[in-house]
């Protein structure tokens, strides 16, 4: 036989020899494990992928973002998962011996899931969005928290819809052109929903509402600061430190107080009433009046009030009426002249807003005299301490005009009284 015929049969002999020892070895393996070794093989390069460019994103990528915030990496990486899913609906087809239905439920699985994590990745790109808005000045007046709230739940219906779309390989359509019919359950399911909404963009367009805003709805047991405006709800955190939600629409369909006014003035009013004993209102003498001169901050009114009555009195007596007619200073308006006066020279009581001290009618409890006037700070303890100097200070000068706080009588002055009768019994039987 010629040389080159001979060489000619090595690789054929080559071939049949390497296709005798493979076909025992493959018969070797059952089917089941090919399909386990074919899953592991494509789960191993899903998780490889995965694993890479998660690596990469956060060495790389998060240097380069902006801020201290490491949401939009999260976004990334979430976003990344639909690389493994991706590999696992166009590997499993390569699978031996797989069933033609396993791989059409992973694939309908892994459609469902991309779509689920793109609905995820939007809505932690607006969480992020909202959180960038609140370092802006603007944020504490007009929150925009309740919108992407909104944003959210049509992103998650819609998600949804094309998640059972997937599922069931039907199209989007035809799972919309049921929710007609549903529109009614959709209206109840939604009602808080939509009715939140109207109220949260009335309140944002009105500016009727911010954060940081004191409110008062004692309805609800709310007395605090608003912490957070939602689409749902606002929370108020009470001065106790308790935290009360509010639901938006009660915010429009109830009354509430909100004191920002107060904060923007500069200025937090005082009213608050002395109960002066009826009994003790009377008029001043001449030496009375005379040792009241004592009191620097009423000269001016003595002395202008003097000339008044001094006019007064003249006119009386040149047409001949009787001096009972005759006007005369009174404890009482003397004392009130020094509450204003006392007012005007404080240095923490607003001389730009109104200033009032003034009769209101009597009553069982005695005479009100009341104090209306701002301070010149909101600051709530500073507030308090500025009221309370102004009424220790008035409550222990009011003896200098003989006047007396109406108090009702206690269990110890009922005693006193008891004694004293008893005294006088036992002195009229000796």
């Amino acid at each position: 036989m010629p040389i080159t015929q001979e060489a000619s049969r090595y690789p054929q002999m080559a071939d049949s020899v390497a296709n005798s020892l493979a076909v025992p070895l493959l018969a070797d393996i059952p089917p089941w494990a090919e399909v386990l070794l074919g899953l592991g093989v494509l789960l191993a390069i899903s998780v490889l992928a995965n694993f890479l460019i998660k690596t990469i994103i956060w060495r790389f990528v998060a240097r380069i973002l902006p801020g201290e915030s490491r949401t939009p990496v999260r976004i990334i990486a979430r976003l990344v998962n639909i690389i493994p899913a991706v590999i696992l609906s166009r590997g499993i087809a390569a699978v031996p011996h797989i069933p033609e239905v396993v791989v059409t439920v992973s694939r309908n699985v892994v459609g469902a899931f991309i779509v689920l994590t793109i609905a995820l990745a939007i809505s932690g790109a607006l969480n992020y969005a909202n959180e960038l808005y609140q370092k802006r000045p603007e944020a504490a007046n007009l929150p925009i928290k309740g919108y992407l709230q909104v944003l959210k739940i049509l992103v998650f219906a819609a998600a949804a819809i094309l998640m059972i779309a997937a599922l069931m390989e039907q199209s989007p359509l035809l799972l919309l052109s049921g929710l007609g019919a549903m529109a009614a359950v959709l209206m109840l399911v939604f009602k808080d929903t939509i009715l939140s909404l109207v109220a949260s963009v009335q309140l944002t367009s009105n500016d009727m509402l911010r954060v940081g805003d004191w409110i008062e709805m004692p309805q609800l047991n709310a007395d605090g600061d608003v912490i957070d405006i939602a689409l749902h709800t606002v929370k108020v955190q009470n001065w106790d430190k308790t935290i009360t939600s509010i639901p938006t629409h009660r915010l429009i369909d109830q009354s509430y107080k909100n004191w920002r006014g107060m904060s923007e003035s500069g200025g937090r009013r005082i009213m608050r009433s002395l109960l002066i004993d009826q009994n003790s209102i009377r008029f001043l003498g001449n030496e009375e009046q005379a040792d009241l001169r004592r009191l620097a901050l009423i000269d001016d009114y003595l002395d202008r009030k003097q000339n008044e009555l001094d006019q007064w009195n003249r006119r009386l007596i040149t047409v001949g009426h009787d001096s009972i007619n005759a006007r005369r200073v009174t404890n009482i308006g003397t004392f009130r002249a020094y509450v204003i006066a006392y007012l005007h020279a404080h240095p923490s009581i607003s001389r730009n807003m109104t200033l009032l001290v003034r009769q209101l009618e009597p009553t069982p409890k005695g005479l009100p005299l009341q104090i209306y006037c701002f301070t010149n700070t909101t600051v709530w303890k500073e507030y308090e301490g500025i009221q309370s100097d102004i009424f220790d200070h008035l409550l222990a000068i009011l003896p200098q005009f003989d006047l007396r706080i109406f108090q009702e009588p206690s269990g110890l002055d009922l005693r006193g009284l008891s004694g004293a009768a008893e005294e006088r019994v036992a002195a009229t039987a000796q």
